[in-house]
């Protein structure tokens, strides 16, 4: 199944959109820490409401760690700085889409060790989507794509 994986997110809301959106598609949820705020932060719980589904849910201690534990998946990176469209991709039913954190994205580094890079094309006067919007767009395509909606 298509999974999502958040890179040390550091805004609880967002975390508990992508969350929420994930269960309801039956999609796993990845966290590599550190996670910024705590599971249990009022903002974070207003939004994930009754949708957090713990076996849903994987933390892993670092990057390295949570490549480790999922070998057998291929990590999609969704990033503004590919010139790949999602829509140009063919995804596969165990990919994990990565996000990067809000406020920096992943590490130079991390960018460049991962081989499937991808972007949201959106008008050019514009920066970014929101990171949730982002995951929640990538995620319905690829489902789409294995017809797994």
């Amino acid at each position: 199944m298509i999974s999502i994986a958040l890179y040390k997110p550091d805004i609880p809301q967002n975390t508990a959109a992508i969350i929420r959106f994930a269960s309801c598609f039956g999609m796993k949820i990845h966290i590599i820490e550190p996670c910024s705020f705590r599971l249990d932060d009022r903002r974070f719980t207003r939004v994930v409401m009754d949708y957090m589904d713990i076996k849903h849910l994987h933390k892993y201690t670092d990057f390295k760690n949570f490549r480790d534990s999922n070998k057998k998946s291929r990590i999609v990176l969704l990033t503004t700085k590919s010139r790949i469209s999602y829509l140009n991709f063919k995804f596969k039913k165990n990919d994990i889409l990565l996000l990067g954190r809000e406020s920096k994205g992943v590490p130079k580094e991390l960018h460049e060790s991962i081989e499937h890079r991808l972007k949201i094309p959106i008008n050019k006067k514009t920066r970014s989507l929101n990171i949730a919007i982002s995951g929640a767009v990538a995620s319905a395509e690829a489902l789409r794509q294995n017809n797994l909606l």
